[in-house]
């Protein structure tokens, strides 16, 4: 999928994001409100997912590339993301195997989805310390965030994408404010949605800012 304009500065260019949850987190999405938002700061947007375990439950990742001069291929290449996005803690380890370096960063919804192997007793999934320990060693900076529990609070723990995308715009990594994210939903969302999705987006931005 590609988005088209041409012209605000980025950290890098092209820069490349991934962002990756499990099936049912809002993954496709947050993507789609992420590239919409950078497209109407002048970027050329190109999209791709990875929908073949897409079903509840399994992994879901999305490539963004990000440049102000021209399109490019959908997939990042292994080992060039600036930035990883991740619904789900250990997703985020799986990914920055695959596609992190030394510089990448790394914005990580806290909340575990234990898959049935550590439902059945046959795996074990990680304490919290510990997969923040191992995100650390992979990634330059990181954020770590309870999105998925300021959700729940909200009332749907769909809005965790949304909250996400507050938390970003709060990072500073990128070029993203309340009015883009709010241009962009009234595009994408109707009219009865906006509220909630204002509200998620703000209250992203404390979890953050450490006021939530």
């Amino acid at each position: 999928m590609s988005l088209d304009h041409g012209k605000t500065a980025m950290p890098a260019d092209p820069y490349n994001i991934i962002i990756t949850g499990v099936g049912g987190q809002g993954n496709v999405l947050a993507s789609r409100v992420l590239g919409n938002m950078l497209l109407a700061d002048d970027l050329h947007v190109t999209i791709g997912e990875t929908f073949g375990a897409s079903q509840r439950g399994g992994s879901v990742m999305s490539h963004l590339r990000v440049s102000a001069k021209s399109h490019l291929a959908p997939q990042i290449p292994r080992g060039q993301a600036h930035l990883v996005i991740s619904l789900e803690p250990t997703e985020a380890l799986r990914v920055l195997k695959d596609y992190g370096n030394p510089e990448v960063c790394v914005l990580c919804n806290m909340r575990p989805i234990h898959a049935i192997g550590v439902i059945s007793g046959e795996a074990r999934y990680p304490e919290p310390e510990e997969l923040k320990q191992w995100i650390r060693a992979l990634s330059r900076k990181v954020w770590f965030v309870n999105a998925t529990e300021a959700a729940l609070a909200m009332g749907n723990p769909i809005f965790g994408n949304i909250l996400l995308m507050g938390a970003l715009a709060a990072t500073g990594v990128l070029p993203l404010d309340r009015g883009g994210f709010k241009r962009v939903m009234h595009r994408m969302m109707p009219g009865d949605k906006m509220a909630p999705n204002l509200e998620a987006f703000d209250k992203g931005r404390l979890l953050v800012n450490g006021s939530l």
